[in-house]
């Protein structure tokens, strides 16, 4: 057997079954109306807060990087839990505003920005985070023609990356930000052209579970900063130190230590250069506010056996967890943390295939892990699925359709 990636605290048996947030997924499914079914926990997105909340320092705000998962009810969830919001596309910004969530705690990032986003996000009071030279030539002009004075940061390319993260966002040639180099000569561009000068965006690297290379990223990112502000003759107003902290997915994974990332950051913040003094930080998060408080459940509609292996065939699949399948940036597929919902707390008795309904060899969700025995009309739970599943899948692959969510 391979062994399964382990489940987030915080879930429970009631009657046998999976339960989230005191209810069971049986009932849950019922009130949806069928599978699949996204299910997000209001409990552990409030729990994770507070975590994050007593770990880090007071002079830090958390950002939520809603990419991860832009559900409306999220949203909104979130919006009493943190203190602002990245997005990385006009798309993003709409579903935003929509939620009632305030453009003034609103940052755009991303590269590739359309004027008519340049100017959308312009019009609303968001802060556009320029990725390029071009960029803060068409977002001057942008602001000119709508008689508005932008809001703008850079977002810097920096010199290194985030040892150890599963995406490297930063370091050497990137599609993502400035190089540091030219950022000086930009910044000073930004506040003679009199715009709002909202400072940097530091981003280098995300999925990381190596508390020690976070602690050394974010010192290097404070380094920079204050030597980008000193050469760009100017107070830096604010600066976004990016994020990187991972959660636990794969077997052996190991939870970060955020008290000691946050102890680290606290004695920073107390050494800070006179550039930096009256700097407002903020540190940008997605996965780890909302991945583990995500439930995916999918029924079982077919059991079989083929050369000796036994496939629990279930009506969900790739096309809405994508990463737990293996085909969102994994190098070796290792298996999540999934689970027999309808069988909670039952022990293992066999090997099992979880495998979706799509007509592909790509659609596995677990690979010989070891299970109760399952039938056909049992549910299975993939957990960790609160970040990057329904909006980061392909949903419309081979016409099956996207999956239902909820906030409970």
């Amino acid at each position: 057997m391979k062994p399964l990636g382990p489940i987030p605290a915080g879930y429970e048996a009631l009657d046998g079954e999976l339960a989230i947030a005191g209810r069971k997924a049986s009932a849950l499914v019922a009130e949806a109306g069928s599978t699949p079914l996204f299910v997000y926990s209001r409990q552990h997105l409030e729990r994770r807060a507070a975590q994050l909340r007593a770990a880090m320092p007071r002079r830090i705000a958390i950002h939520y990087a809603m990419k991860a998962n832009p559900f409306t009810p999220v949203l909104q969830a979130m919006s009493d839990l943190v203190d602002g919001f990245d997005v990385a596309s006009g798309g993003e910004l709409a579903m935003a505003l929509a939620a009632g969530l305030d453009p003034a705690r609103i940052s755009f990032a991303g590269p590739g920005k359309r004027t008519a986003e340049l100017e959308s996000a312009i019009s609303a009071g968001t802060t556009l985070n320029l990725e390029s030279e071009g960029e803060l030539d068409r977002a001057l002009a942008a602001g000119e023609r709508l008689g508005i004075r932008p809001r703008l940061a850079i977002r810097v390319n920096p010199d290194f990356d985030l040892k150890g993260s599963g995406m490297k966002m930063g370091g050497g040639a990137k599609q993502f930000g400035v190089d540091a180099e030219r950022v000086p000569e930009m910044a000073r561009q930004v506040i003679a052209s009199g715009a709002e000068w909202r400072g940097f965006h530091i981003f280098a690297g995300s999925q990381a579970l190596d508390a020690d290379a976070i602690i050394e990223t974010q010192a290097q990112t404070l380094a920079l900063a204050a030597r980008l502000a000193d050469q760009s003759g100017a107070p830096l107003p604010h600066c976004n130190l990016g994020g990187g902290f991972g959660i636990p997915y794969f077997p052996g994974d190991q939870a970060l230590d955020i008290e000691a990332i946050g102890s680290a950051l606290e004695t920073a913040f107390g050494a800070l250069p006179d550039s930096l003094a009256s700097t407002d930080f903020c540190i940008e998060l997605g996965r780890f506010l909302v991945g583990e408080a995500g439930v995916y459940l999918t029924r079982i509609v077919d059991r079989k056996v083929s050369h000796g292996e036994t496939f629990l065939i279930v009506d969900g699949g790739l096309h809405h967890q994508l990463a737990a399948s293996g085909n969102f940036g994994t190098v070796v597929r290792r298996n999540y943390p999934v689970a027999i919902a309808s069988r909670f707390d039952a022990p293992v008795a066999e090997e099992a295939n979880v495998v979706g309904c799509l007509c592909t060899p790509l659609d596995r969700l677990a690979d010989k892990g070891g299970f109760p025995h399952a039938d056909v009309g049992d549910l299975v739970a993939v957990f960790c699925a609160g970040a990057y599943g329904a909006s980061a899948s392909p949903a419309l692959f081979l016409g099956h359709g996207p999956a239902a969510e909820m906030l409970v």
